[in-house]
C-alpha cells in the first residue's frame, strides 16, 4: 500500500525535490543556531568587539531572511504537491467508477462513492504533502540535534536520551488506537453522505409524506455515530499530546537544573548551557512534527486503503483481449438459451430464454412486473452480462464487440429522463457532443419541441434546473427523444417511455417516438398496450418465458394471457 501510495509521486518528481531540498536546508539552519548563539555568547561578548557583534548579527538576519524565503518554498510549493497528488488521485477515481457496471451501483450508495472522491482525498492530500517530508524533517532535525548535544555535553544528552523510549511507547500506541478511530470516522462520514443525498434527492417524497421529523431523526443517529467515532479518536490523540507536552518541560526544568549545577562547578560554560537548552527546543519541533503525523497519517492511510479498495474492484463489464471494433449493425439480435440472475445468490430473473428479432422489426415486451422484459432489454447492451448462453447482434457475439462500439450502436429512450444541470442545448447535445447548432434544433424539431422551447424564456439557452426539475415529463421525454435523433443508433430500445404521460401528451409523444423507430430495430416496453398496437411482434414475458408471441391482432384472437390484459386495461 506504501509502495502505491508513493507511486503518485511519480509524475511530480521535480516539485517533491525543491520542496524537500527547501525543507532539509531549513533544518540544518535551524539547527545552526543554537551552535552560532553559543559562539556569541562565549567568545564574541567577552571579546568586547563591537563592530564583530554587529556583523554577524547582520549575517544572522540574513540568513533568517534566506531560511523565511525556503520556509514560503515549502510551504507553497509542498501544499501544491499535495494538491496536484490529490488531484491525479481524484482523476482516477472518478475515472474507475465511469467504468463500472451497473451492478456496481445497484450495490453502492451515492453517497460512500461522493465521500470517497471528496472527503477522504482531502486527507490524503494532506498527508501526500506533510507525510514524508515531516517524517524526513523531524527524524534528521532530531539526530542532529541530539548528536550535537551530546558534543556539548555528554551527560546533559543522556539525561535526555532517557524520554525517548517513552515517546516511542506514546507514539506506537497512538498509531494504533488512532488508525482504527479515524477507520470507523470515514465508514461513519460516508453514512451520513448517503444519508444526505437520499433526504434531498427524495426532498419530495419526504415532504409529501410529511416524513421530515422521521428523516432528521435518521439523520441525527448517523451523525451522532460519525460525532462519536471522531471524539474517540481526538480523545486518543489529546491524551498523547498532553503527556507529550508534559514531557517536554519536564526535560527543559531537568536540562535548567542539572545544567545550572554543572555550570557552577565549572564543567558548562553559559553559553553551552544557553545553546542546550535552545537545541531543547530545537528537539521539541520534530516532537511536535510527529504528534502531527499521529494524526494525520492514520487519517490519510485509512482513506487511503479505502480509496485503493475501489480503485481495486475490478468492472463486472469488460472488453475481451481481441474484441472487435463494431462499425455499423444492422440489428439482427438472437437470444440463444439465455439464463442471468442479478446477484449469484437470488433465483434467475431469466432462464434458459431463445427469441429472434430481424433487423428494422418493432418487438413490443408485454407482462406482469419482475417478469424480465427490462432485464432482456439491459443485456442487449451489456449492462449486465450473461450468466449463461449467448446474445447475438447480427451474428456478433456481445462480448466479442468491445463494449464503447456496441453502446454506440444502441439508443435507450426511457420512463425516467435524466437531464443533467445546465442549458436545454446542453442535454440535447448528450447525444452528440459535437453537434452543430443546426443540428441540434433539427433533432429538436423531429422531437415536436418547438412549441415549447419557443415558451422558455431563454430558448435553448435555458436552464433546466437539477434533473431537470423546471421541465414536465413530456418535456423531458422529448428531450430524450431528440437525443436519439442526434445520436441515430440501428437499434432502439424504448423502456416505458410514454407510461407516466397524460393523453394528450403520450400522443405527441408518440408520434415522436413512430418516426425515430423508422427504419431501426426497435424493441418497446410497454404496459399500456394501446402504444404498442402497430408492433410487429408482441412477445408476452412471464416468470416461465415467452409465453405467447405474435402481432396484437392474432394475440386477441388467440384470447391467452394477452388478451386478458388487453381486456383488464379496456376496462
Amino acid at each position: 500500500m506504501i509502495r502505491r501510495f508513493f507511486s503518485y509521486y511519480k509524475p511530480h518528481k521535480r516539485l517533491f525535490i525543491i520542496d524537500f531540498t527547501a525543507a532539509v536546508i531549513v533544518a540544518i539552519l535551524e539547527l545552526a543556531f543554537p551552535v552560532a548563539v553559543q559562539w556569541f555568547i562565549d567568545e564574541l561578548l567577552p571579546g568586547d568587539n563591537w563592530g564583530l557583534i554587529v556583523t554577524v548579527s547582520i549575517l544572522l538576519l540574513l540568513i533568517y531572511l534566506v531560511s523565511t524565503f525556503l520556509q514560503y518554498i515549502v510551504t507553497y510549493l509542498g501544499h501544491k504537491l499535495g494538491i496536484n497528488i490529490e488531484t491525479d488521485m481524484r482523476h482516477d477515481l472518478f475515472n474507475h467508477v465511469q467504468r463500472q457496471s451497473f451492478r456496481f451501483f445497484d450495490n453502492t450508495k451515492t453517497g460512500h462513492i461522493m465521500s470517497r472522491i471528496t472527503n477522504d482525498l482531502f486527507d490524503i492530500g494532506e498527508l501526500a504533502h506533510h507525510g514524508p517530508e515531516d517524517f524526513f524533517i523531524a527524524a534528521m532535525t532530531f539526530v542532529g540535534a541530539f548528536i550535537i548535544m551530546f558534543f556539548i555535553n555528554p551527560t546533559l544528552a543522556l539525561i535526555i536520551l532517557i524520554a525517548v523510549p517513552i515517546l516511542i511507547f506514546l507514539i506506537a500506541y497512538s498509531n494504533i488506537k488512532m488508525n482504527k478511530a479515524w477507520g470507523k470516522m470515514y465508514e461513519d462520514i460516508a453514512g451520513v453522505n448517503a444519508r444526505v443525498e437520499d433526504a434531498v434527492s427524495g426532498v419530495r417524497v419526504v415532504q409529501s409524506f410529511t416524513n421530515e421529523d422521521f428523516e432528521m431523526e435518521r439523520f441525527t443517529k448517523d451523525n451522532n455515530s460519525f460525532r462519536k467515532a471522531k471524539i474517540s479518536a481526538y480523545k486518543v490523540m489529546a491524551f498523547v499530546n498532553s503527556n507529550i507536552y508534559m514531557l517536554m518541560r519536564l526535560i527543559t526544568l531537568l536540562v535548567l537544573v542539572v545544567g545550572a549545577w554543572l555550570v557552577f562547578n565549572d564543567r558548562l560554560s553559559y553559553g553551552e548551557l544557553v545553546s542546550f537548552v535552545l537545541y531543547v527546543n530545537v528537539l521539541f519541533n520534530p516532537i511536535q512534527k510527529i504528534t502531527a503525523l499521529l494524526e494525520m497519517y492514520p487519517k490519510g492511510m485509512a482513506g487511503f486503503k479505502r480509496f485503493i479498495d475501489l480503485l481495486d474492484s475490478e468492472p463486472d463489464i469488460k472488453n475481451r483481449e481481441n474484441a472487435t471494433e463494431v462499425g455499423s449493425l444492422h440489428g439482427d439480435i438472437k437470444f440463444n438459451e439465455v439464463t442471468f440472475a442479478y446477484e449469484k445468490t437470488q433465483s434467475p430473473v431469466l432462464h434458459s430464454l431463445s427469441f429472434d428479432i430481424t433487423a428494422g422489426e418493432t418487438i413490443a415486451f408485454v407482462g406482469p412486473s419482475g417478469a424480465g422484459k427490462t432485464t432482456i432489454c439491459s443485456l442487449i447492451p451489456r449492462f449486465y452480462d450473461v450468466d449463461r448462453g449467448s446474445i447475438t447482434i447480427d451474428g456478433l457475439d456481445l462480448r466479442d464487440m468491445t463494449k464503447e462500439s456496441l453502446r454506440g450502436q444502441i439508443g435507450v429512450v426511457q420512463q425516467d429522463v435524466f437531464l443533467f444541470t445546465g442549458t436545454l442545448r446542453d442535454n440535447i447535445a448528450y447525444g452528440k457532443l459535437d453537434a452543430t447548432d443546426e443540428e441540434i434544433k433539427q433533432a429538436a424539431r423531429q422531437a415536436h419541441m418547438e412549441e415549447f422551447i419557443a415558451e422558455l424564456p431563454a430558448g435553448y439557452e435555458t436552464q433546466v434546473g437539477e434533473r431537470g426539475l423546471k421541465l414536465s415529463g413530456g418535456q423531458k421525454q422529448r428531450i430524450a427523444i431528440a437525443r436519439m435523433f442526434l445520436k441515430n443508433p440501428p437499434i432502439l430500445i424504448l423502456d416505458e417511455a410514454t407510461s407516466a404521460l397524460d393523453t394528450e401528451t403520450e400522443m405527441i409523444i408518440q408520434k415522436a417516438l413512430n418516426e425515430l423507430a423508422k427504419d431501426r430495430t426497435t424493441l418497446v416496453i410497454a404496459h399500456r398496450l394501446a402504444t404498442i398496437k402497430n408492433a410487429d411482434r408482441i412477445m408476452v414475458v412471464t416468470k416461465d418465458g415467452i409465453e405467447e408471441e405474435g402481432s396484437h391482432e392474432e394475440l386477441l384472437e388467440r384470447d391467452g394471457i394477452f388478451a386478458h390484459l388487453h381486456r383488464v386495461q379496456m376496462r
